[in-house]
């Protein structure tokens, strides 16, 4: 299979209509279904049911759809970071939240500066959910995230800092003055709770904002602590997984340089005191 007849095909599959999908590629309609018509006898199976209703992926158009997806995405990937590596100068991209690095930064990026091979540093800071598809799409060569709520799948990771967790509300709350709670209190409190509401929300600012009106309560990594509003307090949650702050990688990256910051970000991590609550 060659990439473009992938591209037609995804396209195909997430329009489940011919015309707009051709429309979304700049093509005409024929030559799309010849294409895709062509892909379906070289590979000996049916992709798409078509009907008077419409077009319908069948099971093994289920399989491709899902298959191209990561194809499509590595190619672009491999794309943008061959482009990167050619750079003149190059540069090392980190991606992370607002206050995501577990206060760990300003070390890491201080010692890495002394190091002889170090290279340039850009930072990318983004929402929760970007971090990861930053490095999955080669636009960042590695991200700080949070396990065990983020998925490490495809990635190469350096735990740094183990931290307990906190329950970021306004101080008008009920619980917000407490020495601390379990999440036995959060589930009994009306208040929303994210993670576990809101998913289309990542945004630390405007999370934020909606813990402030009271319409969200968040529960977050302990070192959140030094970039909350001053109207918002944080309160430990006892019983909480514990978070760990990574280091995020694509599998098979060779880089000296991004080689070089993840040793030096271990080395930083290792001499601080383990943060309050882990």
């Amino acid at each position: 299979m060659e990439t473009r007849e992938l591209t037609y095909f995804a396209a195909v599959a997430e329009e489940l209509n011919f015309g707009r999908a051709a429309a979304r590629l700049g093509m005409a309609q024929p030559p799309l279904s010849r294409a895709i018509q062509k892909l379906e006898r070289r590979l000996g199976v049916r992709l798409f049911e078509r009907s008077s209703h419409g077009v319908s992926l069948t099971p093994a158009g289920e399989v491709l759809a899902r298959e191209a997806a990561k194809v499509l995405d590595a190619v672009a990937a491999a794309t943008a970071r061959t482009r990167r590596a050619g750079l003149t100068e190059p540069r090392l991209v980190v991606a992370l939240k607002p206050g995501g690095d577990g206060g760990l930064l300003p070390d890491i990026l201080a010692a890495y500066r002394a190091r002889p091979d170090a290279v340039a540093v850009d930072l990318a800071l983004c929402g929760v959910a970007q971090r990861a598809r930053l490095v999955r799409d080669g636009t960042a060569d590695v991200a700080f995230l949070h396990s065990p709520y983020e998925d490490l799948t495809g990635f190469d990771s350096e735990p740094l800092r183990v931290e307990g967790s906190v329950a970021v509300m306004p101080w008008g709350h009920p619980l917000a003055g407490r020495d601390g709670l379990r999440l036995a209190d959060l589930d009994a409190d009306p208040t929303p709770r994210w993670p576990g509401t809101h998913p289309e929300v990542d945004d630390p600012a405007t999370l934020m904002q909606l813990v402030a009106l009271g319409r969200l309560i968040v529960v977050a990594p302990e070192s959140v602590r030094d970039q909350v509003r001053r109207d918002l307090t944080c309160v430990p949650v006892l019983d909480a997984t514990p978070t760990t702050v990574v280091l995020a990688w694509a599998e098979q990256t060779r880089s000296r340089a991004l080689a070089t910051f993840v040793r030096t970000a271990a080395e930083v991590a290792g001499r601080l005191p383990c943060a309050p609550g882990a």
